[in-house]
């Protein structure tokens, strides 16, 4: 009663995506290739291993033992595949990394050119997404969070800059029509650009200084999906629609350039910069062994 490794892998992938459609998104694959990979193994094994309905999809119980036990299987598989790798001259494989678009925008490009003339046997595959997602289970090799956000069991290495600060400008054209804050408490009388996560949520204006926090949750005209829209948003401040606060590197070039005033600069917070993140585990795919030893010396 053998079973196809790549019926196997399907069920896996989709069980933990909870659909094919999410499955095929994070694989690459079609979900009607793994809805009938899926149909085929179920049809050799002789049990329904998902309940289908039209919103969702879910192991049954015969299932979720068979993944449970799968999924270790797979891991050791890859890892046993990986082995021909050290073999090479150089590295060779596609290495998928989940990241968040700030990090896409202000980390990656110092790293990936030069990785990628370093390794040119290697696919870079980059996921970017703000959501908090499994990485493994979005089917990525490694991904890039901030330390709050970091899941257990994690191995994690920094990368990137090591100290990042979120900055508040708006366009003086605004400034010079609404008044400048002197406090971060006077943002609750500005128009303020927010954001907000895929989740629903809408984080609060935090600032620091000399050891006082102070956090603010201003109203405005225009609220953006974190990372996907926040262009839009730096547009508008831009155009005086109101106030932003993001990424001092991201405002950078436009508060250089005099399109963005800066505001409340002593209250600016700092946090650590990013990590690279993997599993602890003992054989790393060699594509990911690459990255890992060039981020350590860059």
């Amino acid at each position: 009663m053998a079973a196809d490794l790549g019926d196997l892998t399907a069920l896996v992938a989709v069980a933990r995506a909870g659909g094919f459609r999410e499955a095929a998104r994070l694989t690459g694959s079609s979900a009607s290739s793994l809805s009938e990979a899926v149909r085929r193994l179920e049809t050799r094994l002789g049990v329904r291993l998902l309940n289908r309905t039209t919103r969702s999809v879910a192991p049954t119980e015969a299932g979720a033992r068979l993944i449970d036990r799968l999924g270790p299987a797979l891991l050791e598989v890859e890892a046993a595949l990986d082995v021909v790798n050290g073999f090479r001259d150089r590295p060779a494989g596609t290495l998928r990394l989940n990241v968040p678009i700030s990090a896409v925008r202000l980390v990656l490009p110092r790293i990936v050119p030069p990785f990628l003339a370093a390794y040119p046997d290697i696919v870079l595959d980059i996921v970017a997404d703000d959501s908090f997602v499994d990485m493994l289970a979005a089917g990525c090799d490694a991904g890039i969070r901030y330390d709050e956000r970091l899941e257990q069991d994690m191995i994690a290495i920094p990368i990137g800059p090591r100290e990042q600060r979120y900055a508040t400008a708006a366009s003086p054209t605004y400034f010079d029509r609404r008044g400048r804050p002197e406090h971060p408490r006077d943002l609750l009388d500005h128009d303020c650009l927010r954001g907000r996560f895929a989740s629903g949520a809408m984080p609060v204006w935090e600032f620091e200084r000399d050891g006082e926090v102070v956090k603010v949750d201003p109203t405005g005209p225009l609220i953006v999906r974190i990372g996907a829209a926040v262009d839009l948003a730096v547009d508008a401040a831009i155009a005086g629609t109101g106030v932003i606060q993001l990424f001092d590197d991201w405002l950078k070039p436009h508060l250089d350039s005099g399109a963005l005033e800066p505001v409340l600069q002593s209250w600016w917070p700092r946090f650590s910069g990013p990590f690279l993140y993997y599993p602890g585990r003992r054989y790393l795919p060699a594509p990911l062994r690459a990255f890992v030893d060039f981020i350590r010396v860059s």
